[in-house]
């Protein structure tokens, strides 16, 4: 598969998603999120992918935002239906993957790359990297979920005060919210991403999306997280891996799951 705005790299058992558009500091546009959307889908069907990493081009950006020229003339409906099919299409597709997705912060993280970035299922950040949710300089507000998942990984004062002063904090004060699990040097970053990729490919890619949606259940309105981790729980003991993993750990060697 050959995209304009993102190349793929696959790896042993993973792939690296690269967004590349370094002339706009790897700025999301309609393309770039349905290229995205079309590369998540295909990974995650590909069972020889067990964690999907993604990362910005060059040195400066992992994504610097929205690209704002696509929608400075948008309306009410047209801006309430951008939001809309982006959060489908990509942010939420992004959330809810099956498949493990490591972003790997290697620069600015604004707005939509912060969105993106949240939306994965945990961070790692460059020294250089700076993040922030800027949309209210420009009379607009996070549209990709960003005013829900930021209070769901920093709490919700610090989320009230990075989004309302429009600030960016720098990767370190990142790390101490929480927002990122590690920080390292530019050069280790993705060296990093592919070690903690091959850990999880270690495992069972079954239970791993299963845990995926148990945990992903505790943040959603409406949605008992105990009970579908008791559902997920019970849905894994009639499985190929649930078998491969018992009788390995019993005969004392290491499992080799078939990911069904």
């Amino acid at each position: 598969m050959t995209y304009e705005n993102i190349g793929i790299e696959y790896k042993e058992q993973w792939a690296v998603i690269i967004i590349d558009r370094p002339k706009k500091l790897n700025a999301l546009n309609k393309a770039t999120i349905a290229e995205l959307s079309d590369a998540f889908g295909h990974l995650n069907a590909d069972p020889d992918v067990r964690t999907i990493i993604i990362t910005g081009s060059g040195e400066k950006a992992f994504v610097a935002g929205a690209d704002i020229s696509e929608f400075a003339h948008f309306g009410e409906a047209e801006g309430q239906r951008l939001a809309a099919e982006g959060q489908e299409k990509l942010f939420d597709l992004v959330e809810n993957l099956g498949t493990p997705v490591i972003a790997a912060v290697n620069g600015f993280a604004l707005g939509g790359g912060l969105e993106l970035a949240m939306a994965c299922h945990f961070r790692l950040a460059s020294d250089n990297a700076r993040m922030g949710l800027p949309e209210v300089s420009l009379g607009v507000i996070p549209g990709y979920g960003g005013t829900q998942r930021l209070p769901q990984l920093i709490g919700k004062g610090r989320a009230m005060e990075l989004i309302m002063t429009a600030g960016m904090i720098p990767s370190e004060k990142a790390l101490a919210y929480g927002l990122v699990n590690e920080v390292v040097a530019q050069e280790n970053l993705v060296p990093l991403a592919e070690k903690l990729a091959a850990k999880i490919a270690q495992n069972s890619p079954v239970a791993i999306t299963h845990a995926i949606k148990a945990v992903n259940a505790g943040f959603k309105d409406g949605t008992d997280g105990y009970q579908t981790e008791i559902s997920a729980f019970g849905q894994c003991f009639g499985t190929a891996d649930f078998k491969e993993g018992t009788t390995a750990f019993l005969e004392k060697r290491k499992a080799d799951f078939p990911g069904e």
